[in-house]
């Protein structure tokens, strides 16, 4: 008999997230016989998100809607999830290595007595036991983890593990649970978003960062041209960021971001080991620089030793005459 699986959904103005299905497909690499059963919680109208997460490989899904979910707080949340982990009494629980999942699961895992495997890069199956992979020192090294007995519980990281293939035919019950969300201590009044808008820098395919040798906030014009051309997104070093040519919300390092797109291009960064350390297990690393000698090029896959305000203008023409 096969394991039950519990994943947690996320979703961002009434879509689900990418890393949502990405969790479903983990759960499906820890027993592939396994039922996985999607959890969402909201205000209302979360049928048809839950119904989505079966097309992508759920069994069945159970939603959590009350007015104090409407907005997400650590208690509301965990309330929910802590009522449906008791119901239905999963072998393991996964969710998205996101904002919100890494603050929510350290504390349901806390209340439920159980360990946590956080920021999981890839599962692997090892002499009949489910192998988790993570980086550790900053992306430097990897370590490998095994739960040996009670609950696994774990978060993966965005853009690291493929969804299963959108399947409409599947069919699936979905069920809504009664849960008495209250004593919230903290009130949301308002939530202002800084984020760019466009492709969410955390599960982007092709992510166009910039450092100190853009120079300026109209330096970063031209990156935005070419993320838009390659349906991309813009990110940042901590250094640009300091330097006020962009947001902190665009920060991609140690103490930003983490990101693993298939294409990540370091436009003017020198490649300090905190910036590495949020992108160097990009898929194919791209480097413009007009230092020969930065160390961006040592983790880089292509590299264009030249000027960025001649580079990044060329180079999206031709993208652009391409396509």
């Amino acid at each position: 008999m096969g394991k039950k699986l519990l994943v947690i959904g996320e979703a961002r103005d009434g879509v689900l997230r990418n890393v949502t299905f990405e969790a479903i497909a983990a759960a499906k690499k820890i027993d592939a016989d396994g039922e996985v059963v999607g959890m969402l919680c909201g205000d209302t109208g979360l049928s048809e998100q839950a119904q989505e997460m079966i097309y992508y490989g759920a069994d069945r899904a159970v939603t959590v809607e009350h007015e104090n979910l409407k907005t997400y707080t650590s208690e509301g949340y965990g309330q929910a999830v802590m009522a449906v982990a008791e119901d239905e009494s999963p072998d393991a629980i996964i969710m998205g290595h996101t904002a919100i999942g890494k603050d929510l699961t350290p504390k349901v895992a806390s209340k439920l007595d159980s360990g946590l495997i956080s920021d999981a890069t890839s599962i692997e199956q090892e002499d009949d036991n489910t192998v988790f992979v993570r980086p550790i020192y900053s992306g430097k090294a990897f370590e490998k983890k095994v739960i040996t007995s009670g609950l696994t519980f774990a978060t993966i990281r965005p853009n690291n593990i493929k969804p299963l293939e959108r399947d409409a035919s599947r069919s699936g019950e979905v069920t809504e649970q009664e849960v008495d969300v209250k004593d919230i201590r903290t009130v949301i009044k308002d939530v202002i978003r800084k984020a760019s808008e466009g492709v969410d820098l955390s599960e982007a395919n092709v992510i166009v960062a910039g450092g100190r040798g853009v120079k300026s906030e109209e330096g970063f014009k031209p990156l935005y041209e070419l993320a838009e051309v390659l349906g991309g997104a813009v990110g940042a070093s901590r250094g640009a960021c300091d330097a006020e040519y962009c947001d902190y919300s665009l920060q991609i390092g140690q103490t930003g971001k983490v990101v693993t797109p298939d294409l990540y291009i370091a436009v003017g960064i020198s490649g300090a080991i905190q910036h590495l350390a949020g992108m160097s297990n990009s898929k194919v690393i791209v480097a413009i620089n007009k230092d020969p000698e930065s160390n961006i090029f040592n983790v880089a896959d292509y590299g264009i030793v030249g000027d960025l305000f001649e580079v990044i203008p060329a180079l999206t023409e031709e993208i652009k005459k391409v396509k």
